[in-house]
């Protein structure tokens, strides 16, 4: 059997799955931050283009994807699938395991995916310029990408921790020509708040997105752009799941589990909500397992419920599973993994146990990485070697178990821009961060009051 597994640029996905179609339930939805009435079409389009706002509510079960959209995907999809026959022979385990390889992308990440359909419906609507936060920087250099293959301006406020630890991914956005600033900023006034209450903040992604969305929501020529969390984000990111559906068929295996790293939640739905449809019609009785950073754990340990989008709550109300929106989490190297909250499809699916989650450490984290890259030569993004900790973990129950389960995980993001990660790991010096309760507790008692 082949350990990489490849489709043609004729069995590219011509459409998104939509999985609002086919969920048992749907979250509730989005509140406005004044009325904390439902959002309607005109509350969203002072940041984002018509067809985005279409796409974020529509019950069809397949979205076209654009010719234009599919002439850039080409550049690199279909991705590869990767029959990890090394690991299974380190591990000794009887479990076959596969990871769907989204490094490959010109960005280096499963980003892209939605990075260059939002830029076309912007340009299609008119929009000049782009604003958008960016944690690890994947998602900033993703944009910063799309915005010149449509010629785009593109300004990106980076989480000011991430901006100092990963200065390449700043200066591949910039070699694309967008502004890159260290979030919080003085430019804004969600950003010169935070500064007059702590100066050296080290930022985060909710005040990031404060301060992306200010900017766009005071511009004219300037919208939003965002790179997990929203419906149409998911939505973009099924190009994942449904090539990997094509590629497992052709090994001739199904997943008895799917994993995924989870941030905001946009790479791991993105190959698991084609394999849920299954699940929900019938057709298999997968396991799904979502992999968080125990510093930061919005599944395993936050509150399903409404809560800001962001720091300075400017963004709508989302129903989802939180940590508060003024939660700080600590300055961990899987920077995409630094949220409070998470994509409400992703929330609602783990409150009706379609989906597990699961919480690890940064040391055991990046073991697993060390571990993988050593054997499939893959050095992996810290966010990415979360759900290799899991599918590590899976073989090794399978192992013991006597199983021969088959695996089946994403592999988001390479790290080659995270090898100062790599360097502290190996020099002993990660730290593993425990989030203590009456913390966690301080940050959900802030939670806004929804009748």
């Amino acid at each position: 059997m082949e350990t990489k597994i490849l489709l043609t640029e004729k069995e590219l996905p011509t459409a998104w799955y939509n999985i609002q179609a086919d969920m048992p339930n749907l979250p509730k939805p989005p509140l406005h931050p004044a009325t904390k009435r439902p959002v309607g079409p005109e509350d969203l389009a002072p940041i984002f283009p018509l067809e985005l706002i279409k796409q974020e509510v529509t019950r069809e079960r397949w979205v076209p994807i654009p010719e234009e959209v599919l002439a850039i995907y080409r550049l690199w999809r279909p991705s590869p699938l990767f029959r990890a026959r090394r690991l299974e022979q380190v591990l000794q385990t009887p479990a076959r395991i596969y990871y769907k390889y989204e490094g490959v992308s010109p960005a280096g990440s499963h980003k892209l995916n939605t990075a260059v359909p939002q830029a076309y419906f912007n340009k299609q609507a008119g929009i000049k310029r782009l604003a958008t936060e960016t944690g690890a920087g994947q998602w900033g250099s993703a944009l910063s990408m799309a915005c010149n293959f449509f010629g785009m301006e593109c300004t990106v406020y980076m989480v000011k921790v991430s901006y100092h630890q990963k200065p390449y991914r700043r200066i591949l956005m910039q070699v694309f020509g967008a502004e890159v600033l260290a979030s919080p900023t003085d430019r804004t006034q969600s950003g010169r708040a935070i500064l007059s209450q702590d100066p050296d903040s080290p930022g985060s992604l909710g005040i990031a997105i404060s301060e992306a969305v200010e900017d766009a929501a005071t511009h004219g020529d300037t919208n939003y752009s965002l790179g997990s969390v929203l419906n149409h984000v998911l939505l973009h990111q099924t190009v994942i799941g449904l090539e990997a559906k094509a590629q497992m068929e052709k090994a001739g295996d199904y997943p008895d589990v799917v994993i995924g790293c989870v941030g905001g939640g946009s790479n791991y739905p993105g190959l698991a909500f084609p394999f849920l449809q299954d699940r929900f019609a019938g057709k298999a009785q997968s396991r799904f397992i979502a992999v968080e950073p125990s510093a930061c754990p919005t599944l395993t340990r936050g509150l399903h419920t409404y809560d800001f989008g962001d720091v300075a709550g400017l963004t709508p109300l989302l129903y989802m599973y939180t940590l508060g929106k003024d939660f700080m989490p600590p300055a961990i190297h899987a920077g995409g993994l630094r949220y409070h909250g998470d994509a409400p499809l992703l929330c609602q699916l783990v409150a009706d146990g379609f989906i597990e989650a699961r919480a690890y450490g940064q040391r055991q984290v990046f073991e697993a990485a060390v571990q993988f890259a050593q054997a499939e030569g893959i050095v992996p993004a810290p966010e990415s070697a979360h759900a290799i900790k899991c599918a590590i973990d899976e073989a090794l129950a399978a192992r013991e178990a006597g199983e021969a389960r088959v695996i089946l995980f994403n592999l988001s993001g390479h790290g080659h821009f995270d090898l100062a990660a790599y360097d502290a790991y190996l020099a002993g010096e990660l730290q593993d961060y425990a989030l203590p309760e009456e913390e966690l507790q301080r940050s959900l008692a802030r939670l806004p009051k929804v009748e």
